[in-house]
């Protein structure tokens, strides 16, 4: 057996158990198999060639994407195009620090990672519980009035 025949059975084998313990714990429908097996078998092939993957460039964010991102209620990412209110645990969960999310968007070190009504809110609450005030010094409990 050649040294190709034998990648390519090696691949192929590796292909079967990817895919057959994904199906085992997925439902799919029968055309999304076919399609499964043949991206699977691609990739595995790809990654086996000793080829490195291109890296593909993120598209930097414009002014105006920017700026529509910002909402009063939550903050688009720019990941997934879906609303948060704080992005540090989204970040958080991809794997990113906030200074690592503008930087890979191009965004201004002044971007927000929490919506202007999330911080209102949150500032509000803790004004009502007296958070950040100074504490008013008490008098020792047998101190004399002065009287």
């Amino acid at each position: 057996m050649t040294e190709l025949n034998r990648s390519h059975n090696e691949i192929l084998d590796r292909t079967v158990d990817i895919v057959s313990a994904f199906a085992s714990h997925n439902t799919l429908q029968p055309e999304d198999l076919t399609k499964l097996i043949t991206d699977v078998f691609a990739a595995m092939r790809e990654a086996s060639s000793g080829k490195t993957a291109q890296v593909q460039a993120v598209a930097k964010a414009s002014a105006y994407e920017i700026r529509r991102s910002i909402t009063r209620e939550a903050l688009i990412s720019f990941e997934d195009g879906k609303p948060y209110k704080t992005l540090r645990r989204h970040l958080f969960l991809r794997g990113l620090t906030p200074a690592a999310y503008r930087a890979k968007w191009g965004l201004p070190p002044d971007y927000p990672m929490t919506s202007p009504g999330y911080s209102e809110q949150r500032s509000q609450l803790a004004r009502s519980l007296g958070l950040g005030q100074q504490r008013r010094r008490r008098k020792p409990d047998g101190a004399a009035d002065g009287t």
